[in-house]
């Protein structure tokens, strides 16, 4: 049915509403999260120095870096420029200054904390583990707490002069949080944290390939690109209408992601077998734990909303909101699992779809091999510049990170598309009988209200959701 409905279809004729924002409040909102920042900290006297290990992949560690900060001017401490622990999941030994232009973020921070590049030298000998100033996850509740800081990590800080924090993977709220450390969350997030010149300049090659246009369409092009990419010169008017419009779909269905969900992708016996030699291997501890307790049946966690969409389900969201057949489709993201066979019904739908590996040249790739943090760089890049940004999966660290960024620079004018799972699963129940334009229409809808303009809610991510007031102002 879809791809009957897409070959009726005049691409000149007929364009999808939803290539623009369907609520014109999202143009209210403009960013000011670098105006009028106060020193957020509480403490009156310097009290130490700060050290992070951040893990995880490139977007984890951008969170972190950004907790680190406001941690750091909760506790009046100095930051030392955080490092990058290497993952095996990953494997990629990039560190801070590989991704970001170090100047700029101590820069654009210098009035909120103090930042150092590395320790002083009589604090480089001591055994941090041995003195109790080595604090991991586990010695830190997720999400914990400004009063947490304050009563655990404060007297740390005052008898040895030095923490260490380990992994530090969402070990800051985001509520309840003073106004102050929440503003300058977001002064790091969206104004101090830059790619460095070698990931500008080969994103700002991908979009304009994407595009077939070379200069910035819009602030979110500057931030991200720098002087990588030419200004409009003032007054002049360009018809950019003669670029390229595209599509950015952020397919979360790597094996790992594939295997940890325990849901069913019709794969038959070969699938569960090598999903299950997959978790045997990666996953031992949710194995364990699913021994202890009644483990749902596939059915039952897709009817909840928890499977992965596949390929060919993001494909039918694409066709039911009137996408034509002729769109241009940017694919972030790393190996789908299933590989060609598992793309085939979404290529024959689309098959303008590309990849960074089919718009750069294996020689403009070559620095970014073996560094995977460095080529999430530029999957982010392309779906932050992006017309439309599509995600599958709204718990991932890149879809929340980019939606939350084309919030803040998009003016109004970066459409995100969120499927909710439980709804498509829903639908999807009725493949069987549903008729192609109730279909339509259940799918419009269900876009539509992930489309609503909301301010961020109690404990939600300022990342994510940046329309607050300790982010943006709000316009008349």
């Amino acid at each position: 049915m879809a791809s009957l409905s897409l070959a009726e279809k005049d691409p000149e004729k007929t364009v999808s509403k939803f290539w623009k924002e369907q609520f014109p409040q999202a143009s209210s909102w403009t960013p000011c999260a670098d105006k009028n920042v106060k020193r957020a900290g509480t403490v009156n006297n310097h009290t130490g120095f700060i050290l992070v290990s951040a893990n995880g992949g490139l977007n984890q560690q951008r969170v972190a870096v950004c907790n680190a900060v406001a941690v750091a001017s909760l506790l009046n401490a100095t930051l030392v420029i955080p490092k990058f622990l290497y993952s095996n999941v990953w494997k990629d030994p990039s560190q801070f200054s590989d991704i970001y232009q170090e100047e700029t973020f101590m820069h654009t921070l210098k009035n909120d904390i103090n930042i150092i590049k590395e320790l002083p030298s009589h604090l480089r000998s001591l055994d941090l583990e041995a003195i109790g100033s080595l604090v991991t996850d586990a010695d830190l509740a997720k999400e914990a707490t400004p009063n947490e800081y304050i009563k655990n990590i404060l007297p740390i800080l005052l008898r040895n002069g030095i923490v260490h924090f380990l992994g530090f993977g969402n070990r800051l709220g985001f509520d309840p949080l003073p106004y102050d450390l929440q503003k300058l969350r977001c002064k790091c997030n969206f104004h101090a944290l830059k790619f460095v010149p070698k990931i500008q300049k080969i994103g700002s090659l991908l979009v304009k390939r994407i595009r077939k246009y070379d200069s910035a369409r819009s602030m979110l092009d500057k931030q991200l690109l720098g002087n990588f990419i030419s200004s409009i010169p003032s007054g002049e008017q360009v018809n950019i209408a003669s670029s390229s419009k595209y599509l950015a779909l952020h397919l979360r269905f790597e094996v790992d992601m594939v295997a940890y969900s325990m849901c069913d992708f019709g794969g038959g016996e070969n699938e569960t077998r090598e999903l299950q030699a997959y978790r045997e291997e990666h996953f031992p501890l949710l194995l364990e734990r699913l021994k202890k307790v009644k483990p749902l049946s596939p059915a039952e966690l897709r009817k909840m909303g928890r499977c992965p969409l596949t390929p060919e389900e993001a494909a039918l969201v694409l066709a039911g909101l009137g996408f034509s057949s002729g769109a241009y489709i940017y694919l972030a993201g790393s190996q789908i699992y299933g590989g060609k066979s598992r793309m085939r019904p979404v290529i024959n739908l689309y098959p303008n779809i590309v990849t960074k590996e089919d718009l750069l040249s294996p020689t403009e790739l070559a620095p970014f091999r073996n560094f995977s943090s460095q080529l999430a760089a530029l999957d982010f890049i392309a779906c932050a510049a992006s017309d439309v940004f599509a995600m599958t999966d709204s718990g991932s660290q890149l879809s929340s990170l980019v939606s939350g960024f084309r919030i803040y620079y998009g003016g109004g004018n970066a459409p995100t598309l969120r499927p909710s799972k439980k709804r498509l699963a829903a639908i999807l129940q009725e493949n069987s009988t549903i008729r192609w334009q109730s279909f339509e229409n259940r799918i419009r809808k269900m876009i539509e209200e992930g489309q609503r303009v909301h301010i961020r809610g109690f404990g939600r991510s300022i990342y994510r959701q940046p329309r607050c007031n300790e982010c943006m102002c709000k316009h008349q």
